[in-house]
């Protein structure tokens, strides 16, 4: 262990003591810490690197990972040092989000599917293929769906409405715009999808019977709403018992001006906020995940969020 002056200066800054927050128990990659904390690669890596060099942490490697721990031979005061850090580490506001990544990650580690699906996407646009899309995989995903009764929440004037109403039992599509709604229906009437269903009310207390709907589908919808938790609550609500959410929405960014010209209540969603407002409205199975990002400004995140009632 090194002096106690270096490891006193290791644990003067609020980054470090969220790392080793997140160390207290697992060992996690830079990659991980990243996505957990939101914070750059290159500074959390400079923070790794103090903290290693301070006998707080040691490292291993693994392919072309590196994943980091608490120093599992640390003498009596280097053990001391970290308590203190965690301890402190409680003290700051991003203490229990970060804690609600780690679960998320954690879990997400144990679903190799969702691993192995990350890395298909990844690889999806490196090389063109003819006829290689993303509506093309839409479609085909669509068309094997199992007969649900879905309810889409917020649905606009329908486009995902009328995708899953080629296949599902029925649809309903609930907006708060009354034009919205008579466009959507008239258009489901000139396409002859009599299994959906327009209805003219609030996300935030759909009109739908209670456990009546198998699937709630809110896309790009919640950061419209006005309190986003009565919505999630809502749609535990109407589902049945094994139904299942899907949150399709921005993650949390601070481009402002999207109040201004989309529209828009809230900034997006921390992934942290959509997985604890999930669990409090009862949803279990609970997966968050972002999936897509934009290359150009203001670099626009999507994330999915799902859970089963």
């Amino acid at each position: 262990m090194t002096d106690t002056l270096k490891s006193l200066r290791a644990l003067a800054d609020p980054t470090r003591l969220r790392i080793l927050a997140l160390l207290e128990r697992e060992e996690l990659s830079v990659h991980e810490l990243q996505e957990i904390t939101r914070l750059g690669q290159s500074r959390i890596s400079t923070h790794l690197g103090l903290l290693q060099e301070a006998g707080l942490l040691q490292s291993r490697r693994e392919g072309k990972r590196a994943y980091y721990r608490f120093h599992q031979t640390a003498d009596a005061a280097g053990r001391e040092f970290l308590q203190l850090a965690a301890r402190g580490a409680k003290e700051l506001a991003e203490h229990d989000p970060d804690q609600i990544n780690l679960r998320r990650i954690l879990e997400r580690r144990r679903d190799r599917a969702q691993i192995y699906f990350n890395q298909v996407a990844g690889r999806f646009d490196r090389s063109y293929g003819p006829g290689r899309s993303w509506q093309a995989f839409g479609q085909l995903l669509v068309r094997i769906l199992p007969p649900l009764v879905v309810a889409d929440l917020g649905s606009g004037e329908g486009l995902l409405s009328e995708l899953l109403a080629r296949r599902c039992e029925k649809v309903i599509a609930v907006d708060n715009s009354e034009k919205m709604v008579a466009f959507g229906a008239a258009k489901a009437k000139k396409n002859g999808l009599k299994n959906l269903e327009f209805r003219l009310g609030d996300l935030q207390d759909p009109p739908i019977a209670p456990a009546s709907v198998d699937l709630v589908v809110l896309s790009q919808a919640l950061h419209h709403a006005e309190d986003p938790v009565r919505a999630i609550r809502s749609a535990h609500r109407i589902l049945r018992p094994g139904g299942q959410i899907m949150i399709l929405d921005l993650l949390e960014h601070r481009f402002e001006k999207a109040r201004e010209l989309y529209g828009d209540r809230w900034p997006g969603f921390a992934e942290s906020a959509l997985q604890r407002w999930l669990e409090e409205a009862g949803f279990k199975r609970i997966e968050v995940t972002v999936v897509a990002r934009e290359e150009a400004p203001p670099h626009f995140a999507t994330v999915l969020a799902g859970g089963a009632k």
